[in-house]
């Protein structure tokens, strides 16, 4: 006698799905602990607290060219490590601020700064929200002016049911 069919298949096995899982995490966990970001290998020795100030306010107003979204001070990439070591050499050497951005924007161009100057290179970037937002609202008065005059007053007659 044959065995009978149910009308539904059987259940996959979640148990053994899960215990795969939790294995591959339990594999997995000591590598991602591993990825994580690089300490600085050599740390900055400042020569006083105002250097140090204005090293770290230096920093902050500087772009890291890895991470894009990170200030200098704030990123863990081994460039932004490089680049800070490089920005304390340049300022124990007696270059000024203006100085030290300016051989950064040679090298990395105006990206590496957080409040880049305005020129005619990124006037867009300064200006185009600005345009962008006046001109949609010329169109959209252009827009109601024109359907205001296509709509025709109603007769007091059509108004009434």
């Amino acid at each position: 006698m044959p065995t009978p069919r149910t009308a539904f298949p059987p259940r996959p096995d979640l148990h053994g799905w899960l215990r795969g899982g939790l294995l591959l995490a339990a594999l997995l966990l000591p590598w991602a602990a591993l990825a994580q970001a690089v300490s600085d290998p050599t740390p900055l020795h400042y020569r006083s607290a105002a250097e140090e100030a204005r090293f770290h306010a230096l920093a902050a107003e500087l772009r890291c060219v890895q991470c894009q979204n990170q200030s200098l001070a704030d990123s863990n990439a081994q460039i932004a490590h490089d680049l800070r070591r490089e920005v304390l050499a340049l300022m124990q050497q007696g270059r000024d601020d203006a100085q030290i951005k300016q051989f950064l924007v040679e090298r990395y161009g105006d990206f590496v700064l957080y409040r880049p100057a305005m020129d005619a290179r990124n006037s867009v970037l300064w200006f185009g929200p600005v345009v962008l937002l006046v001109a949609g609202a010329g169109v959209l008065v252009w827009v109601v002016r024109r359907r205001s005059r296509q709509l025709q007053p109603m007769d007091d007659n059509e108004a009434r049911w």
